[in-house]
């Protein structure tokens, strides 16, 4: 054993190479029994805290093999002390380069303590970004649009933004709607039309067993009356199929009950120029 352990004081390279593949076999081994023990947690617990530590771990691991390798050999442990002993100016520069990823690590931390949403919640930004939940890291929310289209957004910058949550309720999502119709249109008549219209699509639902929100009268505006209500629609509905049937129908009855859909016109008159 001596015989083996001057030989490798000796010869360093083969050192570091023994250590990298006793940190890999060691990595390997504890990311198999995470991922085992994180299916069976996900599968009875899936949410924002569990898929996030569960990342978080994963960090971990790798992290701490690395660093093991790189403390444990003569050839890497002076790097190694540098990366924590540095200079001010190599410690500032590390600093500032890491500060993005400590910001989305934190911003995670916050999302998975508060849960302003959770997995499979439909979810829309106020940028207009909008997304099924799929998952979470330590550094990015993962959004799931339209058919296979994923979207990947910093938690730093989705943590900074105001959210909007259709998936308020439990089994159930919820899609608020605007519809303008024409000045001299009655609003009572309007508001029957576009309940009526909501109601006979197949992907609307009454809100929590009961009856199908109302339709409001809720302002006056330059060119008609606004209208709006909020349609109920169940999680294995696409959102944006949901949003282009009832708009389609509601465009059809209100032209259909002949109530005047306003839009933005200009007058422009043409003076001719006498010869």
């Amino acid at each position: 054993m001596e015989d083996i352990t001057r030989f490798l004081a000796d010869h360093p390279t083969i050192d570091l190479a023994k250590n990298a593949l006793l940190a890999f076999l060691f990595a390997f081994a504890l990311l198999w029994l995470e991922k085992k023990a994180a299916r069976k947690w996900i599968r009875k617990f899936d949410g924002i805290n569990s898929r996030f530590t569960e990342k978080v771990i994963r960090f971990l691991i790798i992290f701490i093999a690395v660093m093991w390798v790189i403390m444990s050999s003569k050839i890497t442990q002076a790097f190694g002390s540098s990366l924590f002993q540095g200079t001010a100016v190599l410690a500032a520069i590390a600093g500032f380069a890491a500060k993005p990823v400590l910001s989305d690590m934190f911003c995670g931390f916050m999302i998975s303590a508060t849960k302003p949403f959770n997995i499979g919640d439909r979810i829309e930004l106020d940028d207009g970004t909008a997304g099924i939940v799929k998952d979470i890291t330590i550094r990015h929310v993962v959004l799931q649009g339209i058919d296979t289209l994923r979207i990947v957004i910093p938690n730093s910058e989705i943590n900074s933004k105001r959210i909007t949550n259709l998936s308020h309720e439990p089994g159930i999502r919820s899609i608020h709607f605007r519809f303008v119709v024409g000045l001299r249109s009655r609003a009572t008549e309007g508001k029957e039309v576009i309940l009526n219209a909501v109601k006979a699509s197949p992907y609307t639902v009454p809100r929590s067993g009961e009856d199908y929100s109302p339709v409001y009268f809720i302002a006056y505006q330059s060119d008609g009356l606004e209208m709006a209500t909020t349609v109920y629609y169940e999680p294995t509905s696409p959102t944006e199929l949901v949003k282009d049937d009832v708009n389609s129908r509601v465009k059809l009855a209100l032209e259909q009950a002949g109530i005047e859909i306003p839009y933005h016109y200009m007058t422009v008159v043409m003076n001719e120029k006498e010869e």
